[in-house]
């Protein structure tokens, strides 16, 4: 399984910020956005990540980053010239894919609590996996109709009347398929691929499995000035009360055994002098 972050987009509710740089940059609470949708990839298991932005973009993850091997990861980078859709990524990463099964996040949708639900969706995957969340603005997204039973009928994107309250997050799971279905999809009325398109043509071979997310996790859409002062609030308020950080991707590569203990070490030694350094001492010392 290999992964995507897609962090692109032209940023336009953020203006005037996105003037200078990609939301996926902007500070929640104490680190940058990105780290968020990362972290989800790293806690799946999944070592292999394309990042894929604007060209303007991709020399300050390069920079964040580099090629991933000092958090035992192998990140690459493919340049989105315009946005032109979600399902594009899968047509930009076609080499960086090749012949696996793909795992797509949004560089902007933040995941936070129990993630077994995604664990669950790459282990049974044969097909499409995708996700459904109780949400109290459905028409603001891609919205599944399920039957009786629970079986996904058909799903809209950003219908004026929704047939059910579960949104689509932006996290999908898709066989090797999917390279080849995004290269046959035409452009919506907007001018896009659409990401629904894909996941409707799954639907209709029937491989598309659409699991609904509980309570005991929030979906966080980072999208507006609003939601990410939300974001950062919600985080501060967590981190401050158990002592623990969200999304600490040095943390997670230790945990999950992409790097050594050594390794984790020499990873802390490089850095400045800070609050963040200090709290990755302390989960050294807590492990020796």
């Amino acid at each position: 399984m290999k992964g995507i972050i897609l962090a692109g987009g032209s940023g336009s509710r953020m203006y005037p910020i996105s003037q200078v740089y990609s939301k996926q940059l902007t500070l929640i609470y104490d680190k940058p956005l990105i780290y968020y949708p990362l972290s989800v990839l790293m806690l799946g298991g999944i070592k292999e990540i394309l990042i894929i932005s604007n060209e303007e973009t991709i020399p300050y993850y390069q920079k964040l980053f580099k090629d991933g091997s000092n958090l035992g990861l192998s990140i690459e980078y493919v340049v989105q010239s315009a946005p032109n859709g979600i399902a594009e990524a899968f047509i930009l990463g076609d080499k960086f894919i090749g012949n696996d099964s793909v795992t797509l996040i949004l560089g902007d949708n933040i995941f936070y609590g129990n993630l077994d639900f995604f664990y669950k969706g790459i282990k049974n995957n044969s097909g499409a996996t995708v996700f459904g969340y109780r949400v109290n603005d459905p028409e603001r997204y891609g919205v599944v109709e399920f039957d009786k039973d629970g079986k996904a009928l058909s799903i809209e994107e950003k219908p004026q009347n929704p047939k059910s309250k579960f949104a689509v997050p932006g996290l999908y799971i898709y066989n090797n398929e999917v390279v080849d279905i995004s290269k046959n999809l035409k452009p919506s009325s907007r001018g896009e691929l659409e990401i629904t398109d894909v996941n409707t043509t799954y639907l209709t071979k029937g491989k598309l499995r659409v699991e609904k997310i509980g309570r005991g996790l929030a979906w966080l859409d980072t999208g507006t000035p609003e939601s990410l002062l939300q974001a950062s609030n919600f985080f501060g308020t967590i981190e401050d009360r158990q002592g623990l950080k969200v999304a600490c991707i040095e943390e997670i590569a230790y945990y999950m055994h992409f790097i050594s203990k050594e390794q984790f070490k020499e990873v802390i030694q490089l850095m400045p002098k800070c609050q963040y350094k200090n709290y990755l001492e302390n989960i050294l010392a807590d492990a020796e």
